[in-house]
């Protein structure tokens, strides 16, 4: 199947289209419906009526955008209309959801007349926060949205214009640094005399380029003061006196190109004649003006952008007009104006000089970027860059005075990390924390042994604990294959001094050898064989921990859950009067939540799920400072069911009860008795939980495995863990085959736990 044929069946499989509406508020019951419609609507109607900036607190219009066309220069295809434009206009709308949290209703308006277009966006400005302009063919566009933006008090962007000018300025800066330019003195030629190609030219006079060292080319050639062909009013202002004519003839000696225009523009030939190291922007989609391959083949000193995703360098307006949109959204600023775009170049500019998260690698095929010629800008799904743009450009509205709302920028910056959902926001938080104890007056960080050292996904989580003072890191393997790893990885640097143990040589085998006997000659070991086991890194690294060398055990990346669990248990062991048990953070859009026992006891005893509830509460009391809510699971609610397996859990929160009355615990209870206040207070008042729940204790390894495995699998929550509760040291096992970014998440809350021991010693 073609990717044309799999493209209908995309859009036409299921509900037609791409985008639906969904509410945002709960509408299940009679109250609810009051509530949202008649009687109870009427009362924000007459708040809004006596001040119209209160439509901003209660409705969408904050946060909800309008995407208008008329279908007259739909991507590469020309003026198809406007019914053949809603496909682009509904995607449009995805990429403001999937990468700003924006909401979108896509407008396609029947008519070609800039004036119609005008007008129907003056009459929908009482309903959106802003307007996206898309697809609209030149010069109309330039009509259109200047027009709108003298008339509205909303904010207009066009994206083809702006979306590509920001983009292709923020990877022209940071090609003007990898080659060495000075942009005053740089010679840039721009091909095409569209909506993008003179956007792109008007930014970059503003971010330095000087008027007197640009060529605009169009179809008919260079734009000069002695053509004789109409020239609109906007190519015009890009007009020299030269006697130049052809875009070969420009581009000679020319330090840049930047083209906006169609596939084959642009030859090898004339390539040939730029300046040393050439900047070449070629753009036009979904075919650039000339391909990649024929520069190198030609020009091998060249650094190259396109539009597209197959090659470095993409020119991707995805990374610009959500982000810009988000931030002029939440200062309710009443324009997008050149201050705002600038401050967005110059964030992914700087963005693209940041070490690249792992996560972002494996969105593409676990590719390697580093800043330079093959990446001045960064990728689409670097999700740092919500964070980036949108603070810029928010910061960038408030001093140019666009803005109508003041906000706070440290807390704004903390919002918006919460878009891209609690993990972020709580691992922020714990890898603060940790830091902040580091650095403190006799503070230092945790060791954590890794006996998995020569693990690429490893060695990239010990470069980010390393830069992010989280831990440090001490990697067991041998020596010179890690080293290699490191250097292969570009990590010599930040790594260059790191700990590295190799069991077999290591002068500390005899030390652990001796005490691993001591400790297991009454279980089987022999002398001779606790030096062979020693050999063995989860052992070594085990017994590193044991003695002291280390202050935590971190492993399980490459290697099965028995494997790396059993080394711990024989070396250093469960704490006395202890049950060990394994713990999922479990992270909604709404809520953290914790899952116990996931990954260790098959069937415990009404004693052993009490033990178990008793670790994981005061595990998260330290972990968030909260009095935890915990629910003991179970198929029956409070005895409706007498079956043993039922029977169990209530014996086990009666021991919770009475051990530890500190602890807010109820059950037996089902999930949802335990999750929905409605039914909790409805027909068990008597419940202490109240349908809020934050620790969910299972019955069984079978239901808790399987219950945080559907939550990230069709729940669409993410996981962090196994958390182990009750070794005798901090011992962490990580799910197989887990990236660097998931590694330096358990790393901090490893850290953490470190802290804690620590601090609880100190108090005794």
């Amino acid at each position: 199947m073609s990717i044309y044929e799999e493209s209908l069946e995309y859009h036409s499989k299921g509900r037609k289209g791409k985008i639906e509406v969904v509410s945002s508020k709960p509408v299940a019951t009679q109250k609810d419906l009051s509530l949202a419609y008649s009687p109870g609507v009427a009362e924000p109607c007459r708040q809004i009526a006596a001040n119209k900036a209160l439509v901003y607190e209660y409705t969408a219009k904050g946060n909800l955008v309008a995407v208008v066309t008329n279908g007259s220069a739909v991507l590469g295809l020309g003026g198809i209309g406007p019914e053949a434009a809603k496909p682009v206009m509904e995607g449009k709308g995805i990429l403001f959801k999937k990468f700003a949290d924006i909401d979108v209703f896509d407008i396609e308006l029947k008519t070609r007349s800039p004036d119609d277009v005008i007008r129907a966006c003056e009459m929908l400005e009482p309903t959106f926060g802003g307007i996206n302009l898309e697809d609209i063919k030149a010069p109309e566009c330039f009509y259109i949205e200047e027009t709108l933006k003298k008339r509205l008090k909303i904010p207009v962007f066009h994206d083809d214009q702006h979306g590509t000018a920001v983009i292709s300025g923020a990877a022209f800066l940071n090609a003007l640094e990898v080659t060495k330019r000075k942009i005053e003195k740089t010679k840039v030629v721009f091909l095409g005399g569209g909506a993008a190609s003179i956007a792109c030219a008007t930014l970059y006079l503003n971010l330095g380029v000087k008027k007197e060292n640009v060529f605009m080319v169009d179809t008919k050639g260079i734009i000069h003061d002695d053509r004789t062909d109409a020239v609109n009013e906007y190519k015009a202002r890009f007009s020299v006196n030269t006697e130049r004519r052809t875009l070969s003839e420009a581009l000679d000696g020319a330090d840049a190109l930047v083209a906006c225009s169609v596939a084959g523009a642009v030859t090898a030939d004339m390539i040939m004649k730029m300046a040393k190291n050439p900047i070449i922007f070629a753009m036009a989609n979904p075919e650039p003006e000339i391909q990649p391959e024929e520069v190198l083949k030609v020009r091998p000193d060249a650094i190259m952008a396109t539009g597209r995703s197959d090659f470095p360098n993409q020119v991707n307006n995805v990374l610009g007009f959500p982000f810009i949109f988000r931030g002029a959204l939440d200062t309710h600023s009443t324009a997008i104006n050149e201050e705002m775009k600038m401050a967005a170049v110059k964030a992914l500019a700087e963005l693209a000089k940041e070490n690249v998260p792992e996560n972002v690698s494996r969105a593409y095929g676990g590719e390697s970027f580093v800043f330079g010629k093959q990446y001045l800008i960064p990728k689409p799904f670097d999700h740092r860059t919500l964070i980036w743009v949108s603070s810029a450009v928010a910061e960038a509205a408030m001093k140019s005075g666009v803005a109508r709302k003041t906000i706070d920028l440290r807390e704004y910056r903390e919002n918006l990390e919460r878009l891209l959902g609690s993990t972020y926001t709580i691992m922020r938080s714990i890898k603060n924390r940790v830091r902040a104890k580091n650095e403190s007056p006799g503070g230092k960080p945790a060791t954590i042994v890794f006996p998995e050292g020569s693990n690429y996904h490893i060695l990239e989580a010990a470069r980010e604990m390393r830069e992010d003072k989280i831990a440090e890191p001490i990697l067991i393997g041998d020596e010179t294959k890690i080293k290699n790893r490191i250097e292969e990885l570009g990590l010599t640097d930040i790594l260059k001094d790191v700990r590295i143990l190799n069991p077999t040589i290591a002068p500390e085998r005899e030390e652990y050898s001796q005490r691993y006997y001591e400790k297991r000659c009454r279980k089987g070991a022999t002398y001779t064989n606790s030096r062979t086991i020693l050999k063995n890194h989860n052992y070594f690294a085990a017994m590193m921990v044991e003695v002291g060398h280390a202050d935590a055990l971190l492993s399980g990346v490459q290697q099965s859950y028995p494997e790396s669990i059993k080394p711990a248990l024989q070396a250093i062991g469960v704490q006395e009067g202890s049950k060990l048990a394994g713990i999922y953070m479990i992270s909604t859009k709404k809520k953290l939540y914790w899952f116990a026992d996931t990954t260790v006891n098959i069937d415990p005893t009404a004693e052993e799920l009490a033990g178990i509830a008793i670790h994981t509460a005061d595990f998260v009391k330290s972990f968030t400072g909260n009095e935890p809510k915990v629910a003991m699971l179970s198929f029956s609610n409070f005895g409706s069911n007498g079956h043993a397996f039922a029977e169990k859990v209530s014996s086990a929160t009666q021991l919770v009860k009475e051990m530890r009355p500190d602890i807010t615990i109820d059950g037996e209870m089902q999930v949802d008795t335990a999750l929905d206040p409605n039914i909790c207070n409805g027909d068990f008042p008597f419940n202490s939980i109240k349908g809020n729940a934050d620790i969910l204790i299972f019955p069984n390894l079978e239901s808790g495995n399987i219950a945080y495995k559907l939550m990230k699998r069709i729940g669409n929550a993410e996981a962090i863990g196994p958390i182990l509760v009750g070794m005798n040291r901090p011992v962490f096992v990580m799910e197989r085959n887990s990236d660097a970014s998931a590694i330096v998440n358990m790393a901090a809350i490893t850290a953490m736990e470190v802290q804690e021991r620590n601090r609880k010693k100190k108090e005794k």
